[in-house]
């Protein structure tokens, strides 16, 4: 069972995932040997699953945010897993979902080339609804 301090640990580290077991203890108000010990308890059980970076897609060269809703045309969807496969450079995430659609696929292109070229594939094996992030409002 969580308590508020196993709270304010994860939301500490999701905003800083680098800071020392001292620094995140100062935060959340205990030594960091007693905050290492939650975090790796928090490890254990699975709750904290690991650890990532946030990268800055425009600043890699990839200008173009889409999600795309995919609708299979069939019950075999091994071929809309090869276009996936092929061209996963470009794909960010894969979502199955319920509702509108099969899959809801998050992807990051260099330009509107690429994702045409991408939509073209996709095409072959699946129809699809385009949307383009226009910007991303922070909550």
């Amino acid at each position: 069972m969580l308590d508020r301090t196993d709270y304010r640990i994860i939301e500490e580290l999701r905003n800083n995932g680098r800071m020392t077991m001292k620094q995140l203890g100062e935060k959340v108000h205990l030594t960091g040997q007693a905050t290492a010990t939650r975090v790796l308890k928090l490890e254990e059980t699975g709750v904290i699953e690991g650890y990532t970076i946030k990268v800055n897609e425009k600043q890699l060269g990839y200008s173009v945010h889409a999600f795309i809703n995919i609708y299979t045309k069939s019950y075999n969807h091994g071929p809309y897993f090869s276009v996936l496969e092929s061209e996963k450079e470009f794909v960010l995430n894969n979502y199955k979902i319920s509702g509108d659609g099969c899959y809801l696929l998050e992807c990051k292109f260099p330009s509107n080339e690429e994702l045409d070229r991408f939509l073209t594939a996709l095409n072959k094996c699946v129809n699809y609804k385009l949307s383009i992030v226009v910007a991303k409002q922070d909550v």
